[in-house]
């Protein structure tokens, strides 16, 4: 209970960044918890728990993300007009520095794999090989991506700042 209680917050975040659904990212936290302690025995050094767990709710995150929007077809205006909060943090949390929640913002209105990607890389951090392995990219389409996702949140940071 104790290495739960120390994990499952961050591991929650992590999903709920990458699913944008409170109810799928807990779904994919405690799969995920029940995957690693049955795998628990693989596990080659206790110390990397915490980046090993973490892997594992990123991978499944993803595949359940794939999974759900492999057939969606989204109208166009449901698209364009929808606000929602997928930054994976709670509503009721104070932010310190208004920086880090622009930020958060414009990544919010990135495309998927733009703030997947960032995701991964700015906050995860991950580095571009392991990025290329949980997406399934080439690295020179990791670089691009992470690249071009850059550009595109700097552009929205501008646009916000007028």
């Amino acid at each position: 209970m104790e290495i739960y209680n120390r994990y499952y917050k961050a591991m929650f975040n992590t999903a709920y960044r990458i699913v944008k659904d409170k109810f799928e990212a807990e779904d994919i936290m405690q799969d995920s918890f029940l995957s690693a302690f049955t795998k628990l025995d693989k596990l080659k050094n206790v110390k990397t728990f915490g980046a090993w767990l973490k892997k594992i709710v990123i991978n499944n995150s993803i595949y359940k993300y794939n999974k759900s929007t492999k057939y969606d077809e989204v109208p166009l205006d449901d698209v364009l007009y929808k606000v929602e909060d997928n930054s994976g943090i709670p509503d009721d949390y104070e932010f310190t520095n208004v920086k880090a929640k622009q930020v958060l913002d414009s990544m919010r209105s990135l495309k998927d794999n733009y703030r997947i990607s960032l995701t991964l890389n700015l906050i995860e951090g991950y580095d571009y090989e392991e990025i290329c392995e949980i997406m399934n990219m080439s690295y020179a389409n990791c670089r691009t991506t992470i690249s071009r996702a850059k550009e595109s949140l700097r552009s929205k940071m501008v646009q916000q700042a007028y």
